[in-house]
Parts: C-alpha cells; structure tokens; sequence
C-alpha cells in the first residue's frame, strides 16, 4: 500500500493531510476584481464621439449635412460620459482617501492642462499676452471643473429624497440666470448636473434594460427620428444651445427658453444616451481595453484639434468635400484612439494620474492596520522558515 507521509528533522512522523501542520493553511489570493467590458466600450466610444465633434465642429459654416450630425453628437456624447461618471461615483464620500483620488486625478490634471493649453495658445497662435487663468477653463478642461463640484455634492444627492428632480430644478433655474458667472464655467456644471445625478442613481438593472434586443431594434427609428429633427433645426435654432455654457438671454431669447429647452435637452439626452447604451456591445472587443484611458484621449485630443485652428488647417478647401470630411472623422476617431493606448498612458501617467503620495498626511485607520498586520506577517515567515524540508515516502 502507498502511504504519502512526512519526516520532520526530529524523526517524528505526521501526516501530509495538514502539510503546514497545525497552522491553518494560507487561502490563495483572490483575483483583482475584472473591469466591465460594457463600460470600457462605452467610455471609448462615447470619447470618440467627443474627438469627432470636436473635428467637425471646425467645418459647420455652411454644410447641413455635417451640423445636423453634429447636433445628434452633440444632444447624448457628454451626457453618456458624464451619465458613466456619476454611476463610478456613487461610492464616493468625504474619506481621506476619496479626497486624495479627486485631488490627484481631477484637480492636479486640471491644473497641469490649463498651464498647458494656455502656454499652447501663447506660442502657438502667436498671442503672447494670453493670459493663465485657472478660473477659466480652457476648452474641453471644463469637464474637470464640473467633474470636481459634482463629486463634492455627492454625498448631498445620495442623501436628499429627490435627487433628479432637485437637480432639474437647478439646472433650469441657470439656464435663465445672467448672474451665474463664467468662473470654473458654472452654466455648464449647473444645465449638466442631472445627467451625473442620473448616473448616481442608476443601478446595474436599468442597464441592463437598456441592452436588451428589444430596446436595440426601437433605437433604429428613434435615433433616424433625431436626425430628421436635427436636420430640421439646422436653419431655425442656434447651435449654441447644445454647449449649455449660457443662460437663455445671452442668446437673445426670452427667460422662460431656458428651462424650457433645458427640460427638452435633457429628455432627449437620456433617449439618445439609451440608444447610445443599447449599441454598445457588452463583451470584450478589440478597444475595451482603451476605455480605462479615455481621460488621456480627452485631455490631449484638444490640442490637434488647437493647433488645426490655430494652423489654418480646417480652412482646406479638401473638407468641404464629401470625401475630405469622411476623412477627418477617420482621423478625428484614430487620432483618440491612439491617445488612449497604453504607451501614452504609460508616458503622461504622471501628471494625468499621479500619486503624490508625499503630499498627503498618512490615514489613520490605514496605519493601524498595517501596524496589526506586520506582527502576523513576520509570525508567519517565521513559521515557514521553521518548517522542516518534506519527504515523500513509497
């Protein structure tokens, strides 16, 4: 008869059943929790839907066709990116290590791509007199701004009764207040607040109503309704609207425009994001992976995009063509997705996300855990170094 067994150093015989003897034996560690493959699609291709508005938006003068797909764009391409980022900030609170992740990932870039984009604008269209503001957010940079406020009102939203309601109610009271400032671009924190408490209230099973095949299939006729409707548009209502950067006067229109077309724009924010989600596949395509990095596509996508106006670029009588516009969006559509791929990431990690561990005060609580771990972690190289060479035996 086989026996498998052990001789300890001491001659003493026990059974191999319980190879770490009497100690409990160590659990193998879990795997790191697998990122959602129906989000990274979505990030991705919602950033470069972003990219391609921002190319088209250089050559509306005069062509229909492209400003009506640009206000279909335009109506759900933020919306859906802010709509994922309050649904990834339904966890966030007040802790020291909350605040530090805002700090490094939105202020700090924030700070980091206005001195750029301004110094950008310096040099590159010859304006030595530009000024550096960090009050007055360059282009795209808005985002972070109203990345930061909306987080810090989290635990509000989370705590209040009527979250979207309250929010809609804000959102319409700015859209026709002239003394909402232009500092941190306020009228677009404040007309795109609901779309991230929408995010913050949303749970995985009304993502999952949006995917099923049903809600595919009516998405066709919805979103062919949209661009006849945008096509409509073109000629009888300004693009401007689509920014919600303003109040309803700067516009020239009467004061009850604002909530009226806020509460419209919304709406129909949340049926196009839908169909926007209900396309998105949900299983790991070839650009899943890019969607961990669509802040970097985002952040950096603006400055070709700068140095196209600044350069004359955009004024190519190639791009009033069909065919020269079908090129730009390729370009537009490869040129994000090149700067979401890893090496980039890897390259610009350090002002994009950056760690900063030094510039923090330790946490507490996290301190006393690894003070509690470090005796229990030395007790057990200890015991594996104790423990005697093995021996199978026949």
């Amino acid at each position: 008869m086989h026996r498998l067994a052990e001789f300890p150093a001491g001659g003493c015989m026990t059974t191999s059943l319980r190879p770490h003897g009497d100690r409990r034996t160590p659990l193998p560690r879990q795997p790191s929790k697998q990122r959602d493959a129906f989000f990274d699609n979505a990030k991705y291709l919602a950033i470069v839907l972003v990219g391609v508005g921002h190319a088209w938006g250089q050559i509306l003068d005069g062509n229909r066709t492209v400003e009506t797909l640009y206000r279909v764009v335009y109506t759900f391409h933020m919306p859906a990116f802010i709509i994922i980022s309050g649904y990834f900030s339904r966890s966030f609170d007040l802790s020291p290590k909350r605040v530090k992740r805002l700090i490094t990932g939105v202020v700090v870039p924030y700070v980091v791509f206005e001195v750029a984009y301004a110094l950008h604008r310096r040099y590159g269209d010859d304006v030595p007199g530009h000024d550096i503001s960090l009050l007055d957010p360059t282009y795209l940079l808005w985002f972070l701004c109203a990345l930061f406020v909306w987080r810090l009102t989290t635990p509000i939203w989370k705590t209040v009764r009527w979250p979207l309601p309250i929010a809609l109610g804000i959102a319409a009271l700015a859209s026709m207040a002239p003394s909402v400032g232009n500092d941190l671009n306020m009228q677009r924190v404040l007309q795109f607040l609901p779309c991230f408490v929408l995010g913050l209230v949303l749970r995985p099973e009304h993502f999952a109503l949006v995917r099923r095949r049903s809600v595919r299939i009516a998405a066709v006729p919805v979103v062919a309704a949209a661009v006849a409707v945008a096509w409509w548009s073109v000629p009888r209502m300004e693009t401007g609207w689509f920014y919600r950067n303003a109040p309803a006067q700067d516009a020239g229109a009467p004061w009850w425009t604002g909530p009226v077309l806020t509460l419209a724009l919304f709406g129909c924010s949340v049926v196009l994001t839908a169909c926007f989600f209900a396309w998105v596949p949900g299983r790991r395509m070839w650009f899943t992976a890019l969607g961990a990095g669509t802040i970097y596509g985002y952040l950096l996508h603006g400055f070709l995009v700068k140095a196209g106006t600044y350069e004359g670029w955009f004024k190519a009588p190639v791009l009033d063509r069909p065919l020269g516009e079908i090129g730009l969006t390729v370009l537009g559509a490869a040129a994000v997705t090149l700067l979401c791929t890893k090496p980039v990431q890897r390259t610009l990690r350090c002002v994009v996300e950056p760690r900063m561990e030094w510039a923090f005060k330790r946490d507490a609580g996290e301190a006393a855990r690894e003070r509690e771990a470090r005796p229990n972690d030395e007790a057990r190289e200890a015991g594996e170094a104790r423990e005697p060479s093995r021996k199978v035996a026949v």
